[in-house]
């Protein structure tokens, strides 16, 4: 039974009122009977809201399901004579509200918007906040050492004696050559020499504010741009370290003779470290599991440790023992050597909160029908994170440790569908900063473009919050769960695989750019592309994420700290801004129609017509990584992990590749492509499979031979058996569930 103190008609978990009273109000000049009074205000009046919000979700689902179910397949095109024709589809969506007329202007208008939003361009990550270490790593992912990331991945070749470990163990210093020489062109492309390369220098100094680079021929030449040397370390003569600038970005030229690499290089130059991940996100939502008051807590204490520069991990790696903290600033002389440089050491800090969806036990009230509810986790998630960043926003320029230094608090909103469920998050954020004293759109929103009501009405739900908005960021994943599951009754879904060079996905990626632009993003704001999800995959994303920038994204999501250092690569070779130029020539407004007919597009087969076999691999893919990620999460609440897929391929799950898995089961399922029984029996077999994978962890509980007593594995069923009722196709309330029903038995034992 969990200890409760009443706070304001507020039944909040001791521990958790205990915290903010105690660490989080102490120092913010908010007293705790204005923060507790506020707060039970907000939550009176705006949980109803985010309830009504919940029940349109579901009257408008209802009427797709029956629209779809009366006109099943695919959407055609150019025939009003068929009853599912685009014409007709698109009507029938403004009639029920779906589809909303955009506003004539939408421009934003958001203000203090700090740098690596607004005019940089480069790599974002995104982290579970309930790990210490992966968030302290995240934040640190600001400046990566190109060397080791190279080294250490598959864009080095192994073949022909440059394995990662030499023939005497350890360092192969064959492959370090190839580093070595893969970095010099880095430093080619992006800080060329007036004559000759990087590859054969053999001394850097600073003469006259300007760079000197002696040549292994002896002769001496600068750099093509005198400007793109903005500072160095160390003796002007002898450098330990040379400060490039290209594209908005920072390379670290790191010279140092007393280390194994700088000793044996002709110039001393021990690793070239470049500016990487930006921006993190600190994920209180898709990546961890957190259900119940202690979960939040220790969500909300990282939080809290991470802005007041407190928070320190100390782990084992390697038979030692390391500890880990905040990184500082990085401290240059400026070229003429008579003013300093300071660069941020760290990325700078969104907190993404949950969406409108979920309710949390940490924080009991009750309605205007006397009944007792939990309350609404994203109002829970507003008001509390907003008030721990004060500590941030009070932190003078003096300070070592700090966030933004433009007085803004960032807060990423995903799963909204729709302009009205965009405009509550402005209402909630205002109201939070009413309470806490705050200027009017201190707060700013970064929009994730993952649920399709938010896609065909993206212009409007950014006209809901023009002074908010700092982010847009297409979700591929989410907005696959959601397209089917919104055409669930329209037919068998296309397979998974197919998704990616499906008509919707086209447009939906070419809109989301295009519509943000129209707006005024940049400049101002974010516009961003999704994850790439396969950690040691590292030369295949060089060759394809550049796709990105290309396509006028000045942000896209790496999955690890050496990912935002090999990402940060291709805003070296595309020039961002550029490309957004160009593209605005374009209008979203003119192209609109265009744009709809492919975002309307459902990826329902014409025909069901796959092979035993295609069947069987569909469904082997889709429930081995259910049954990989599901286990962890109900399990060990482990929201975000490495999970080898059916080929033993690690790849990066969280809820939102949980979603298409179960929901893609599930349709098919309701539409009779594969009977009951397939399904229950490749259950079955996975789970095997993932028992075997998973067999050096101590931790871990087997679910085969254990079908009836794994909560495991009864949670993954229910996802697939009972997917066609859950909400938008969310796997959280079933997820939620079965975890606190495991939380429940462990306390009893």
């Amino acid at each position: 039974m969990t200890e409760r103190i009443t706070k304001n008609g507020l039944q909040v978990a001791a521990n958790l009122a205990q915290f903010i009273d105690t660490q989080v109000l102490p120092g913010t000049g908010v007293s705790a009977d204005t923060f507790w009074q506020g707060f039970g205000s907000l939550v009176a009046d705006l949980a109803p809201k985010n309830i009504d919000l919940l029940a349109e979700r579901e009257r408008l689902q209802a009427e797709l399901d029956a629209w779809h179910k009366a006109k099943p397949g695919p959407i055609t095109a150019g025939d009003p004579a068929q009853p599912n024709d685009m014409t007709h589809y698109r009507a029938f969506l403004e009639g029920i509200g779906y589809l909303v007329e955009p506003p004539k202007k939408a421009r934003i208008s958001t203000q203090n918007v700090d740098a690596e939003l607004a005019k940089q361009a480069g790599p974002q990550l995104v982290v579970p906040i309930l790990n210490a270490r992966y968030a302290l790593n995240a934040a640190n992912a600001r400046w990566g050492s190109l060397y080791d990331a190279l080294y250490g991945t598959d864009v080095i070749d192994e073949a022909k004696g440059c394995e990662k470990i030499g023939k005497k163990g350890g360092y192969n210093p064959k492959r370090g050559d190839k580093v070595i020489a893969y970095a010099r062109y880095v430093l080619d492309r992006c800080a060329p020499l007036r004559k000759g390369s990087h590859i054969d220098s053999v001394e850097y100094r600073v003469k006259g504010g300007k760079l000197a680079v002696k040549l292994a021929d002896g002769s001496s030449t600068s750099l093509v741009e005198h400007k793109q040397f903005v500072g160095y370390q160390g003796d002007a003569k002898a450098p330990s370290s040379v400060l490039f600038e290209h594209n908005g970005l920072h390379l670290d030229l790191i010279i140092n003779r007393t280390t194994p690499i700088g000793a044996t290089d002709p110039a001393g130059v021990a690793d070239l470290v470049v500016e990487a991940a930006l921006s993190t996100i600190l994920d209180l939502e898709d990546s961890i599991a957190a259900v119940d008051a202690d979960d939040k807590l220790l969500a909300y204490s990282n939080w809290l440790g991470i802005l007041n520069g407190t928070l320190t991990e100390t782990f084992e790696k390697g038979g030692k023992t390391l500890h880990r903290g905040l990184n500082a600033d990085r401290i240059y002389s400026a070229p003429h050597g008579k003013k300093t440089l300071r660069l941020h050491g760290r990325a700078l800090l969104f907190v993404r909160n949950v969406g409108h969806l979920m309710t949390n036990p940490a924080i009991l009230y009750t309605d205007k029908a006397g009944q007792v509810r939990e309350i609404p986790e994203g109002i829970l998630d507003a008001m509390i994170t907003t008030t721990i960043a004060l500590h941030d926003l009070q932190k003078t320029k003096k300070d070592a440790i700090r966030n933004s230094r433009k007085g803004s608090v960032y807060i990423v909103k995903p799963k909204m569908h729709g302009p009205a469920e965009v405009a509550f998050a402005n209402e909630l954020f205002g109201r939070v900063e009413q309470v806490l004293g705050l200027p009017n759109a201190t707060v700013k929103l970064g929009i994730m473009d993952e649920e399709r009501r938010t896609s065909v009405n993206l212009k409007a739900c950014i006209a809901a919050a023009p002074a908010r908005v700092a982010f847009i960021n297409t979700g591929f994943l989410d907005r696959t769960g959601d397209e089917m599951h919104s055409a669930m009754q329209g037919g068998a879904m296309i397979r998974k695989g197919d998704m990616k060079t499906s008509a919707w996905i086209a447009a939906y990626e070419r809109n989301n750019v295009l519509v943000g632009l129209k707006c005024g993003l940049r400049g101002k704001a974010q516009i961003g592309k999704g994850m790439w999800a396969m950690p040691d995959l590292m030369k295949a994303m060089l060759e394809q994420k550049i796709g990105h920038p290309r396509a006028g994204a000045n942000t896209a999501w790496v999955p690890s700290p050496t990912g935002a250092t090999l990402h940060s690569l291709h805003y070296h070779q595309v020039l961002v801004k550029d490309v957004q130029k160009e593209l605005e020539k374009q209008s979203a407004d003119k192209l609109r129609d265009e744009l709809l007919a492919g975002l309307l597009q459902v990826p329902v087969a014409a025909q069901a017509n796959w092979s035993d076999a295609d069947k069987q691999q569909e469904l082997d893919n889709n429930i081995q990584g259910i049954l990989g990620y599901v286990v962890r999460w109900v399990d060990q609440g482990v929201g975000c992990s490495k999970v080898p897929d059916v080929h033993d391929i690690g790849l990066m799950e969280d809820r939102a590749t949980l979603r298409i898995s179960s929901q893609h089961v599930a349709n098919w399922l309701l539409h009779s492509v594969v009977p009951e029984k397939q399904v229950r029996d490749t259950f079955e077999r996975m789970a095997a499979k993932v028992d075997q994978q998973n067999s050096g962890d101590p931790l871990y509980k087997p679910m085969a031979g254990h079908f009836d007593t794994s909560m495991a594995y009864q949670a993954a069923c229910d996802l697939v058996f009972k997917g066609v009722a859950q909400p938008s196709g969310y796997t959280e309330p079933l997820l939620h569930g079965w975890r606190q029903k495991v939380k429940a038995a462990a306390a009893k034992a």
